[in-house]
């Protein structure tokens, strides 16, 4: 699906859509238990993945009332104890790489074989040390393949074990162990053999397993516990342990990532005197909220009022500055689109990881970018956008089929002289479904498919 963009200005109140990661991570923990209510959930083309893997396992995922899965203000889960069946069909993981990875380590624990694959672009991404991990536990896993990528074969029972894995490929392998670990019968104690990159997301789990009453410790070298995953030598999660929620509810909190672009559209396109309101904004383990941090750091006018949730921004004179997305690798899109607004370079630092996302984000950016009249500079870990030096003109770009690039490249067309054209708009299904409404009743001149919103 095409949409146009056409120069234009943005303001008032939006909310931001609940987070993906800690809805993929609450249904597969409710999967786990004897059954949790999710509340508030992210419903989307990835965690309706997530989801169907519960369901293939043997559980179930329901929505709250006869209004239907999509329009759901929350899902009932009946669980599987701990205890997945194996799968009577293959699972598809479709466009959703945590998927994938958090149900390869859940199929190790069925007392059989589980087969799951996904779309072309999935099917690209690297699974390799997560296999190698499982095979190491005892479990056979393998790319049908060879080359450590989807269709996966998996066949249990995971019985726990010691293992040593890399922390700078995917924080999701170690997310996987840590979640199926806590049921296997002598626990998963993890060692990394390279630094843990997007440590964030291993917060985000730890502070979901804790709310499902779940105990994993991130450990220092000389083997003492240690506050958050950051600087983490490796986990420790027991055994024998049972998923249940406080209440049998879990509540998911709104998605900084998501909340990124309302955040960049303000500093880029707010009308004079009219600031944009985000809502759903509240304190999490999210290294996303950094955005708030680089917006401000950019020279963005920007109030998070972190008890009522609510981020104020207003449009302001960017510039350029260094950003490592270290542990922020979905900011890279956004970040990379402020700066082809700011004066001076943005130099976004740390991000040969970014690379292996539903496509190389890096280049993405960089190539889309230049259609638009950026000027960039691309290296291997790094990208250089030169603000200075561009001017914005509206073109045709591709999405990648990629929801942030996508959405990414909509907060840059605000700004773009003319019309814009973003090939594969329909991807922000995956993680923001209404971004486009969304942002239209912010005042940006959007069309999809001819028709106005």
């Amino acid at each position: 699906m095409d949409v146009r963009v056409t120069t234009s200005t943005v303001r008032g109140t939006t909310r931001a859509p609940p987070s993906k990661s800690y809805t993929h991570r609450a249904l597969l923990a409710a999967g786990y238990s004897d059954g949790a209510t999710v509340r508030s959930p992210l419903v989307s083309a990835d965690t309706k993945a997530t989801a169907r893997a519960v369901t293939a396992f043997g559980g179930a995922v329901e929505p709250d009332s006869a209004a239907g899965i999509d329009d759901a203000d929350a899902l009932v889960v009946d669980g599987f104890g701990g205890r997945p069946a194996v799968p009577g069909d293959v699972i598809d993981c479709a466009n959703s790489g945590t998927t994938m990875r958090l149900v390869t380590a859940a199929a190790a624990l069925a007392d059989g074989t589980t087969v799951l694959t996904g779309d072309g672009s999935l099917r690209s991404r690297p699974q390799g040390p997560l296999l190698e991990a499982l095979d190491d536990l005892g479990v056979r896993a393998e790319s049908t393949r060879g080359n450590g990528r989807a269709p996966l074969v998996v066949s249990g029972p995971l019985a726990g074990g010691d293992v040593a894995i890399p922390g700078d490929v995917s924080s999701q392998y170690v997310t996987a162990l840590l979640m199926a670990g806590a049921v296997t019968d002598e626990g998963v104690e993890i060692d990394l053999t390279t630094p843990l990159k997007s440590a964030p997301y291993v917060d985000i789990t730890l502070e979901l397993l804790d709310d499902f009453g779940i105990e994993a410790t991130p450990v220092a070298d000389d083997g003492g516990a240690l506050d958050g995953a950051a600087g983490a030598a490796g986990f420790v999660v027991e055994g024998g342990q049972s998923y249940a929620p406080a209440g049998g509810s879990y509540t998911v909190p709104g998605d900084f990532s998501s909340i990124s672009y309302l955040v960049a559209a303000g500093a880029v396109a707010a009308e004079s005197g009219e600031p944009v309101r985000i809502e759903g904004a509240v304190p999490s383990a999210q290294g996303d909220s950094a955005i708030v941090e680089i917006a401000e750091r950019m020279g963005a006018d920007v109030e998070w009022d972190r008890e009522a949730g609510v981020i104020t921004v207003r449009r302001s004179e960017l510039s350029g500055v260094e950003v490592d997305v270290g542990d922020t690798p979905d900011l890279l899109p956004t970040i990379a689109a402020l700066g082809a607004v700011a004066d001076g370079d943005t130099h976004i630092t740390n991000c040969e990881h970014v690379r292996y996302k539903e496509t190389d984000r890096v280049s993405a950016m960089a190539e889309e970018l230049a259609t638009l009249g950026a000027e960039t500079t691309e290296e291997p870990d790094t990208l250089t956008v030169h603000g200075s030096e561009s001017e914005l003109r509206g073109a045709t770009v591709d999405g990648r089929a990629d929801h942030r690039i996508v959405m990414s490249l909509a907060v840059a067309a605000l700004v773009a002289e003319g019309t814009t054209t973003i090939r594969g708009g329909e991807h922000v299904d995956v993680s923001f479904p209404n971004f486009f409404e969304a942002m239209a009743d912010l005042g940006m001149a959007v069309e999809r498919d001819g028709a106005g919103e």
